[in-house]
């Protein structure tokens, strides 16, 4: 065994324990506390599980929605009960030794840029499309990290003023503070509010996938170039070798075809655009990347 990897979501704490070959050789899976001490407690268990079928400390990462921050270490978490704690700091203090915590979209992109689809390739972003919008970069099979932890965070800039204005779309505050971010639009409840914007209609993102050639092809439309917009500006920051879409919104039938047209359309002149395409680690994706993180690490540490 070479590391752990922790995928610490609002409903479950998934632990892996991985091989020599990445694959995932031992998993557990217990319900997430809603007490923070408990989580803390919970997650500390899982590792110790972890070591002993391991019979040796490994590497552990802990992939987790939300962020630290870089000088206080605090969490800021919007599904588990860590926000204002200092939750990596209290996981270490439980278990007597260092942890890797890792944003889990963060995560994703690693663990895709090294097992999954972007193997072989320099760049690689990953896209999350779901409730939220994240993501992050990976270069050279080592996540992008500036000083402030707040790189990947993409559905946190702002919204294209030209298609608010276009479509006279309301501009709300955005569960970070600010107001207009692109994914009060984007993310599947902003999907939503394109459809009672648009439409008057009260509807989910299924309902509007599925009629999105009919009643609905204004929404899909309008929320395809809002996210295309996006794209783009991922593409003139960054200039990917590829962008990895995950997310509940991505595996709508259709979204990479439907996605890479608009995207078409949206960059400059005739310029080509990066390619999209679907994840391939599935739920394991998270919790591979925030090992390998911590496998690096401590490679790094060694050295």
């Amino acid at each position: 065994m070479i590391a752990t990897g922790i995928d610490l979501g609002g409903t479950k704490i998934e632990v892996q324990l991985f091989g020599d070959d990445w694959a995932v050789a031992h998993r557990h899976r217990v319900p997430t506390p809603s007490d923070y001490g408990d989580l803390v407690t919970s997650i500390a268990e899982q590792i110790r599980w972890a070591d002993e079928i391991a019979g040796r400390y490994v590497p552990v990462g802990v992939g987790a929605a939300g962020l630290l921050h870089p000088v206080t270490g605090l969490a800021l978490t919007a599904n588990l009960p860590a926000s204002g704690k200092p939750f990596q700091r209290d996981i270490e203090a439980a278990i007597g030794r260092p942890i890797t915590y890792v944003n889990d979209c963060r995560a994703m992109a690693l663990s895709e840029a090294v097992f999954g689809v972007g193997q072989g390739r320099r760049t690689v972003v990953a896209l999350i499309l779901g409730t939220g919008i994240g993501g992050g970069i990976a270069v050279d099979g080592t996540i992008l990290q500036g000083p402030t932890m707040t790189g990947g965070e993409f559905g946190h800039t702002a919204a294209p003023a030209h298609l608010v204005a276009k479509y006279n779309l309301p501009i709300v505050t955005c569960g970070c503070g600010r107001p207009g971010c692109t994914e009060t639009y984007i993310a599947g409840p902003g999907m939503s509010r394109l459809a009672k914007a648009l439409t008057g209609e009260d509807i989910d993102p299924p309902q509007i996938a599925a009629r999105r050639t009919g009643d609905m092809a204004q929404v899909w439309t309008v929320w395809c170039e809002m996210a295309a917009e996006l794209l783009h500006t991922l593409t003139m920051m960054v200039d990917p070798d590829l962008i990895v879409l995950g997310g509940g919104l991505s595996q709508i039938d259709g979204v990479v075809d439907d996605l890479t047209a608009a995207a078409a359309r949206t960059q400059i002149g005739d310029f080509g655009t990066a390619k999209l395409v679907l994840a391939q680690g599935g739920d394991t994706s998270g919790a591979r990347g925030a090992a390998y993180a911590a496998w690096q690490a401590e490679g790094s540490q060694d050295g």
